[in-house]
């Protein structure tokens, strides 16, 4: 007797309505009327906060539930060995129309240390200054959709004076003293730890100044006017938010459609405008560096942010012959690809999928399950091991765990 496998299902997903998010880009790709609220995170997968629901016939249940009834099928033997019974990847449509916080993720081992430690202390998990909600990391990339800014990571401390000197604010100087001289690593340590604590006050009349000073930069042409206007545009997100100064050490990343950029464990970054297909290891662990009215921890933010100065990793994409493009990440839990439909194309992989399409239309046919309908904004999750064949004419982006 043939073993009846599950079988691929569509899935209803849940939206996410942060404060930063635009009212505009998650509804068009979902082709529903704006609401007039902002609808920031399209949330696709397992995650216990937000489970998509799959749809398998008449059928309809959190994927959460699903894969913990039988992890072993769902997930491949493979993934739960090594992940358990939880699916290791977290898909996200991220459509910011302001700043994100300023924040950075831990190690593995700093978030079992940080989570065991708080659990100890008995701090509740949905306490406001709870920080490792979890005890897993949070290695993330992003693939931009539209144009999208970004920060990513400590630019040299000697070239950040470079461009903070012409803004001419004079809260600024002591700093800029700092950042022209000694190790860059002291340097930005000393800067970003002084501006969200003891020299806050400071900090905070800096970014009161800074607003007027980097909309007016913005307006002149030069090397640095597209970063400008983007600080510019968190300065106005975010009045006298002291952790403007963090940003300003940052680098400023423009990615066009279709670019991606890779997030590790310990680097500070913030999403500034734009709106994009995220993937994250299936972790909630996030501590903040400014641009938030949420908690902020200086001393845990020093014991985990890596302070050596970094060239943002922007990936180089690869495409194979059958129209998909791969983005490479150093991440064991998830891989994505661009699939650009333009016939059939078969997918199997060893362990589970979930495909977003985001343009066009596609049939999912599968020889243990009915056929599937894809259309733009739609999705559907593959357990391990399904063979299903895809035909139309769409663009699909597709997350899988990495074999």
């Amino acid at each position: 007797m043939t073993e009846h496998r599950p079988a691929a299902g569509l899935l209803t997903n849940r939206i996410r309505p942060y404060a930063w998010g635009s009212t505009t880009a998650v509804p068009a790709l979902l082709g529903t009327p704006p609401t007039g609220q902002p609808q920031a995170e399209l949330w696709l997968g397992a995650h216990p906060q937000a489970p998509s629901r799959l749809h398998r016939g008449t059928d309809s249940e959190d994927l959460t539930d699903v894969i913990a009834r039988d992890p072993g099928r769902e997930l491949g033997a493979a993934t739960a060995g090594r992940f358990g019974a939880r699916l290791p990847f977290l898909l996200k449509v991220l459509a910011a129309e302001h700043a994100l916080s300023v924040q950075v993720h831990p190690t593995a081992a700093q978030a079992e240390a940080g989570y065991a430690a708080e659990e100890a202390a008995g701090i509740p998990l949905d306490a406001p200054h709870r920080l490792y909600r979890d005890r897993h990391h949070k290695p993330e990339m992003l693939c931009a959709l539209d144009d999208f800014d970004a920060l990513c990571g400590f630019r040299h401390p000697a070239a950040t004076a470079g461009l903070l000197a012409p803004l001419h604010v004079p809260a600024l100087r002591p700093w800029l003293d700092v950042l022209r001289t000694g190790d860059p690593a002291t340097a930005l340590r000393t800067v970003l730890t002084e501006a969200l604590g003891p020299g806050r006050a400071r900090a905070t009349g800096a970014a009161t100044e800074l607003t007027t000073a980097l909309a007016r930069a913005a307006e002149r042409p030069g090397p640095h006017t597209r970063a400008y206007a983007a600080y510019a545009a968190a300065a106005r997100d975010y009045p006298g938010d002291p952790g403007l100064v963090a940003a300003l050490l940052l680098n400023h990343v423009h990615l066009r459609p279709g670019q991606a950029i890779h997030l590790d464990a310990r680097v500070p970054h913030a999403y500034l405008h734009g709106t994009g297909v995220e993937i994250m290891a299936n972790s909630d662990n996030v501590l903040r560096c400014g641009l938030t009215p949420k908690h902020v921890d200086t001393d845990a933010l020093a014991a985990v942010v890596d302070f050596r100065p970094t060239e943002p990793d922007v990936l180089s994409p690869r495409s194979d012959t059958r129209g998909e493009t791969h983005y490479p990440a150093p991440a064991a839990e998830f891989a994505l690809s661009r699939l650009d439909l333009a016939g059939t194309a078969d997918l199997r992989d060893h362990g589970p999928q979930i495909l977003l399409c985001t343009g066009g239309t596609a049939r999912l046919g599968q020889p243990d399950g009915p056929a599937l309908a894809l259309h733009r904004g739609s999705s559907a999750y593959l357990p391990a091991a399904t063979a299903v064949r895809l035909d139309g004419h769409a663009t699909l982006y597709r997350a899988r765990v990495p074999a």
